[in-house]
């Protein structure tokens, strides 16, 4: 009896030391466990200032830019001269708006140089998919009207060219045919003017291009 209490106490002994080391490991792992998200909870904190931190800049700059543009609406057309408002990576939908619509009105004014002026800023700090080509295809129309053919040709060409699907196109390319005939390049003309009735057929500007090639008959 005595020998078997003997081997039974160092073996319960054993094991309440391996029990206490267990649970003495499983505390260690959840405290640096704890510290662990401790730690992600500040990283997390610190970044999300930076965030706020970042929109507020954002915001100051748009707004100073919007303040920019009131300031100014009653002589718009200074608005292109002014680099003032650009802010690289940030484009402020109001201002693009203010400035395109600005430029429709001076273009329906007739008043073609503020017109350029206010397209041409408009290409040049901002990217529309759809105003953008627009303001192009105007730059080239009030080029067309002041007999500034190369320039005309070389705003089509960017309309063509950076917006290959824009609804415009067929009349960008029926256009340049135009130029051309202007120039009394009548041969060039009639191969765009053929190659807008071909490419274009459904399209408003292949029946005007149709239209003069049976004129030049």
């Amino acid at each position: 009896m005595f020998r078997k209490s003997f081997y039974i106490l160092p073996l319960l002994f054993c094991q309440l030391n391996t029990g206490l080391f267990a649970d003495e490991n499983q505390e260690a792992k959840t405290d640096i466990l704890f510290l662990k998200i401790q730690e992600l909870e500040a990283e997390i904190a610190e970044l999300r200032n930076k965030i706020e931190s970042q929109n507020y800049l954002i915001e100051k700059l748009i707004n100073e830019s919007l303040s920019s543009i009131e300031e100014n609406t009653d002589d718009i057309e200074n608005l292109a001269l002014n680099a003032d408002i650009r802010f690289k990576g940030i484009e402020d939908p109001k201002s693009k708006d203010q400035i395109y619509i600005a430029a429709t009105d001076a273009l329906e004014a007739q008043d073609f140089d503020k017109a350029s002026n206010l397209f041409n800023y408009f290409v040049e700090s901002f990217d529309d998919e759809e105003k953008t080509p627009l303001a192009f295809f105007w730059l080239g129309e009030i080029s067309l009207i002041n007999n500034d053919f190369v320039i005309s040709e070389n705003h089509y060409m960017e309309l063509i060219t950076r917006y290959p699907n824009h609804y415009r196109v067929p009349l960008a390319h029926k256009k340049i045919g135009d130029i051309y005939l202007k120039n009394n390049d009548q041969k060039t003309a009639k191969d765009k003017y053929n190659f807008v009735v071909r490419e274009y057929p459904n399209n408003t500007a292949s029946s005007l291009a149709l239209q003069l090639l049976k004129n030049m008959e």
